[in-house]
């Protein structure tokens, strides 16, 4: 079921405050039928944010949101909590704030969502998270204390005001929330579980890297929601890093097509940024918008946006 979108024409701007191509808070915009556009930054490892920041400052002024990422792939980083906070500290001020379940009990958790709410941090986006055997500490045990659908139910009793335990709150959240969801057809209970998360009124979902068209198609057929959809994409650099996403990653899959035009190019970063402008005119037609995860900075997004005719 295609989502219903209109262009987007957005005024290429950058300066303190103006971190958004269009006027609106990003809850805002996903009420609205325009095409949205969100990327993502990884927090530091170390104290020095200044890169990190730099790597913000490179693409907000033509995104409608920026994903904190929290620990991604289970590597250590600083905080999503704090990063987030430096994010609107530094001029941006409507970040989207991963929260993985591996590493926090539901106190923990419960915690740090009270005090993003209190620090102004209106958006989270809620995921298991990556094994630590994936990352740079794998003898680490992993929490796991709720599951996603659980932390969603807990987000939802925070925001009515009492937490997981069932005691009152004084002042209650109210965030902006999203969901991530592989966007494979045939993984029939991955799908139950979206299903599940959705009862607990998201107002987002945020997919896995698409590759393939038709599949993505395929999976829009299936879930039949009204939720935006925002579609990853993850631009290709190489041909070793496109085989490795393809074999280890769940949920990604990439046509053979693909693979063959990235291992016979001379300039595998060009042909990947032209493989990501075409998924994107296929994507704007079918859902609500993309989410831009380049493997290191966003040296090459704003060219890519421009090549899917996103960016006018």
């Amino acid at each position: 079921m295609a989502q219903k979108v209109i262009p987007r024409i957005i005024q290429n701007e950058t300066h303190p405050g103006a971190n958004m191509g269009s006027k609106g808070t990003f809850k805002e915009k996903l009420k609205s039928p325009q095409f949205i556009v969100t990327g993502e930054v990884s927090p530091p490892k170390g104290t020095d944010f200044s890169s990190a920041i730099e790597n913000m400052k490179t693409i907000q002024g033509f995104v409608d949101a920026i994903n904190v990422t929290d620990n991604q792939c289970a590597t250590l980083h600083m905080s999503s909590l704090a990063f987030a906070r430096l994010m609107i500290e530094n001029g941006y001020s409507d970040p989207v704030m991963q929260m993985t379940c591996r590493d926090r009990n539901r106190i923990g958790l419960q915690a740090d969502l009270l005090g993003a709410a209190a620090l102004g941090i209106p958006n989270i986006l809620v995921m298991s998270g990556d094994h630590p055997k994936c990352g740079d500490h794998p003898t680490a045990k992993p929490v796991y204390d709720l599951d996603s659908v659980q932390l969603l139910k807990t987000i939802n009793h925070l925001k009515k005001g009492y937490d997981f335990s069932g005691s009152g709150l004084s002042g209650a959240p109210d965030f902006c929330v999203g969901v991530v969801s592989n966007a494979d057809p045939d993984e029939r209970l991955q799908i139950m579980k979206l299903e599940k998360k959705l009862s607990f009124g998201v107002d987002f979902i945020q997919t896995q890297a698409i590759f393939d068209i038709e599949k993505f198609k395929e999976f829009l057929e299936k879930i039949e929601t009204d939720v935006p959809i925002i579609a990853g994409i993850i631009p290709i650099r190489s041909a070793q890093m496109l085989r490795y996403m393809d074999d280890n990653i769940p949920g990604i899959t990439v046509p053979k097509e693909i693979h063959e035009r990235i291992q016979s190019s001379d300039d595998a970063v060009s042909e990947g940024m032209a493989i990501a402008a075409e998924l994107i005119r296929q994507l704007k037609p079918v859902c609500r918008g993309i989410h831009m995860m380049p493997v290191g900075a966003h040296t090459y997004t704003e060219k890519i946006l421009k090549k899917a005719h996103v960016l006018e």
